[in-house]
């Protein structure tokens, strides 16, 4: 009853889809050269043969299935990737090949979803984690679209909050074929909620590749830093950058020249971090103007975007956002495979799993206040040998919990093999 009420609530509410689009471009959140797309309307032609189509949220999902990608690519598969945010469609442009189609996902109205699957006839649906738009996956399902859920997660938030409309989850995740669940605790989460084929597959997250980083930008900062000490703060969140600046000026009292790199998870917060910063009477650069660390530079905002494989290259300390915050912290995956040690807050719900590993070899240290904050990063900034036993046992920790690409690919081999005789078929 749930979803039928929200499908006929989303068909009356197209003809607000103008006011809503307009909206969302004066606040960014839209490309204006591609509203269409929201509507369910391309450009784009659809390539010949079997399509596989993968669904994330935004930028943190559409990187988690980067290497998955590549495994589909090499298999000669084409592959439509949508998602909701103009972050994710610009990380899409920089760090995806070319024939890699990227498309934003409709707006999950009825007319806008049937003229989407009309236009790309998808062979295959890969949805990533707990996306879940009711008409998008009821229509799916109606045109007997194989779908499937990959690195399926259920946070301790979201499992109550489903469990009390029951009814209306199961009828979500009964439609699909498989469900491809991070942990053991996902994986009974998803089978409460009603998923029929639950899998344990692992978290992608920590099979993706290091990211990359410009080799001349990288000699250029190091050459302006040689000698500081760094610390990055990765994919902070407001509410943040205060408790940082205010660790960092603790901090210069004790390691001169300290140098601390803020990049916020939002690159347009980038003038308000600058703000923050400088309101505590710190010196802060910002990189969006093009500007570059000096040594009167205390804090360096670095508001721009796909340039995090930079500055994981850049410090051997490296502070986890979204977690001082109960956001539920960021993947400190790509940063250990870039050699950095790791320090986070107590809010890592979105990675309990990996930040419980982690704490318990010794490879993360977690700081729940800002004088534990500081006593951490002092430590690590005081200690070499430190530095690197952490380093040494977060690698470990990150090989002992890899292989979920292996198992992700493995569980969805029967699906592959249907398109490759598909596709052998349509090429004879």
């Amino acid at each position: 009853m749930t979803l039928r009420v929200y499908r006929k609530l989303s068909f009356a509410m197209v003809p607000l889809a103008p006011a809503l689009i307009k909206r969302r471009l004066k606040l960014g959140k839209e490309d204006p050269a591609r509203v269409g797309e929201r509507r369910g309307m391309s450009d784009d032609v659809r390539p010949h043969g079997p399509l596989v189509w993968i669904h994330g949220a935004s930028v943190g999902e559409v990187l988690a299935a980067a290497a998955l990608i590549e495994k589909l690519r090499a298999l000669n598969l084409r592959i439509l990737l949508t998602s909701g945010t103009v972050t994710s469609a610009a990380i899409v442009a920089k760090r995806f090949p070319p024939d890699v189609i990227h498309q934003y996902v409709p707006y999950d109205a009825p007319r806008y979803v049937a003229r989407f699957l009309d236009h790309w006839r998808p062979s295959l649906a890969l949805f990533i984690e707990s996306d879940l738009w009711p008409n998008l996956i009821l229509a799916s399902a109606a045109r007997r679209l194989p779908m499937v859920l990959i690195n399926g997660r259920m946070s301790q938030r979201s499992f109550p909050r489903w469990r009390r409309v029951s009814n209306t989850i199961s009828a979500l995740l009964g439609r699909f074929d498989v469900c491809l669940a991070q942990s053991q605790l996902d994986a009974d989460r998803f089978s409460a909620l009603g998923s029929r084929n639950v899998v344990t597959t692992g978290n992608l997250k920590l099979d993706v590749p290091a990211p990359p980083a410009d080799p001349a930008k990288l000699e250029r900062l190091m050459a302006m830093t040689r000698g500081r000490p760094i610390v990055v703060a990765a994919s902070t969140h407001p509410g943040e950058e205060e408790i940082l600046a205010e660790t960092h000026k603790t901090l210069a009292g004790f390691f001169p020249g300290l140098l601390t790199v803020i990049v916020p998870r939002h690159a347009d917060r980038g003038e308000a971090v600058a703000r923050t910063v400088e309101a505590l009477g710190l010196h802060a650069s910002l990189r969006s103007r093009e500007q570059l660390p000096t040594a009167a530079t205390d804090i360096y905002v670095a508001d721009t975007m796909g340039e995090l494989g930079l500055f994981y290259r850049l410090a051997p300390i490296v502070f986890m956002g979204g977690s001082l915050i109960e956001h539920g912290g960021q993947n400190p995956i790509e940063a250990v495979k870039l050699g950095a040690a790791i320090v986070h807050g107590p809010h890592v719900f979105n990675f309990t799993d990996v930040y419980e590993a982690l704490d318990a070899a010794g490879g993360a240290r977690r700081a729940d206040s800002q004088e534990a904050l500081v006593k951490q990063l002092g430590q690590l900034l005081a200690d070499p040998k430190a530095r690197e036993a952490s380093l040494a046992a977060s690698e470990r920790v990150v090989e002992q919990l890899g292989g979920a690409l292996e198992r992700t690919l493995a569980a969805l081999e029967p699906y592959l093999l249907q398109l490759r005789l598909e596709m052998g078929a349509a090429n004879a």
